[in-house]
């Protein structure tokens, strides 16, 4: 059914202002927005208006506001492209095995990225993290931390900012289906394990087998959470909110 076309919100013409100015580099990374009444002056608009607009952009972790401070720019232009992108791509309603089927593609790739491009430092900091995981899991203690500290190094590692925002736009989606993901039996020495096999090819330099390790890792994530077999079909290709909180590494 067609609806009636809706007037648009005086905000939203705020935000694609300075969204532009971001993408087009106008506005840099660290650049401080005009003051509130700076900015009422400006487009003639409300109060309410300005700080609708800034929220919008808060959440699409364009500018963040610092208490006392004013509001700054934390995106860079061409992370000012893909994180818009990312927030509408990677929608919760969206069917989450679709989304951890993209997360497959991305991961392999930041592993194989980590293998060519990591520090030593970068590396010795990885070990120490599952150095922890293992002190952790020995313990039985929750193995969530170090669990998403690898992974967001490895990200990092691969330094490749706009796979970076894709990727990170993925695990906001995910993140509260990690810890319970890992108290499924005999998962977090997996996790550990298969952690220590992307390691291991990074310390090789060897891109190709960091990137299948990494494959390896996530599809056996894929098997547990979706009861699917290797060579086998899903149980259900929408899930229910019962898998809605099963979905992390």
């Amino acid at each position: 059914m067609l609806k009636a076309i809706k007037k648009k919100r005086v905000y939203e013409d705020i935000v694609k202002q300075i969204h532009h100015l971001i993408r087009k580099g106008k506005l840099k990374q660290g650049d401080q927005l005009p003051t509130e009444r700076e900015l009422v002056d400006t487009f003639k608009v409300s109060r309410a208006s300005v700080r609708e607009a800034i929220r919008y952009l808060e959440s699409m972790k364009l500018v963040e506001s610092r208490q006392g401070n004013g509001t700054y720019v934390i995106a860079s232009s061409e992370e000012a492209l893909v994180q818009p992108l990312a927030s509408t791509l990677f929608l919760e309603k969206d069917n989450l095995m679709d989304i951890f089927s993209v997360r497959k593609i991305i991961e392999p790739q930041v592993a194989q990225l980590a293998a060519e491009k990591a520090t030593a430092s970068e590396i010795n900091e990885m070990e120490e993290i599952l150095q922890e995981q293992a002190e952790n899991l020995a313990g039985g203690l929750n193995l969530t931390k170090t669990d998403s500290e690898f992974h967001n190094l490895l990200i990092q590692t691969a330094k490749n900012r706009v796979l970076e925002r894709l990727f990170l736009a993925i695990l906001d989606l995910l993140e509260q289906t990690r810890e319970k993901y890992l108290q499924v039996e005999g998962r977090a020495q997996k996790s550990l394990k298969g952690h220590r096999e992307i390691l291991s090819a990074i310390k090789a330099r060897n891109p190709m087998a960091a990137r299948q390790a990494m494959r390896r890792h996530l599809e056996e994530v894929e098997h547990l959470l979706f009861n699917k077999k290797k060579g086998g079909a899903k149980r259900s290709s929408t899930p229910t909110e019962g898998t809605r909180h099963n979905l992390n590494t």
